[in-house]
């Protein structure tokens, strides 16, 4: 897909993995990548590796935006209401909030169902489109 990321650090559109960190103390993931002192209360660490986040995950919870979001979020004019979903990631067991892709409504959700990270447009101007990472139902994909 052709593009730029609109938020830059925080997908590689080319893999489409989110990008993360994982402390070098306790293991510890954290989306987006965490600089500072460790989220893990018991770990004083504040070095971190920047890692690929898997893929693939399961939904845990799920919403609709069913109102324009503030600035700096760019909407299509008009708006058009979408779902977001908090999915738990496989591998690192992490829970990561994101948009889910168009044509997929709250009704087509479901707690457990499988999603995987895919790289899609948020927005076009004249310089061209800005990508975003959203979540798309796996079964969708096949």
């Amino acid at each position: 897909m052709d593009g730029v990321q609109a938020v830059e650090g925080f997908f590689d559109p080319e893999t489409q993995s989110l990008i993360g960190s994982k402390c070098q103390g306790c293991g510890t993931y954290a989306f987006p990548a965490k600089s500072g002192l460790c989220g893990n209360p018991r770990c004083m660490s504040d070095q971190f590796d920047l890692v690929p986040l898997s893929r693939r995950g399961t939904v845990w919870s799920y919403t609709s935006a069913s109102y324009q979001p503030p600035h700096p979020y760019v909407a299509a004019d008009p708006f058009v209401p979408f779902s977001i979903a908090a999915v738990e990631l496989e591998a690192e067991g992490l829970v990561v909030l994101g948009q889910v892709v168009a044509g997929v409504a709250n009704a087509d959700l479901k707690v457990g169902m499988e999603m995987e990270v895919v790289t899609d447009v948020l927005y076009s101007d004249d310089e061209g489109n800005k990508l975003v990472w959203k979540f798309r139902p796996v079964e969708v994909a096949k």
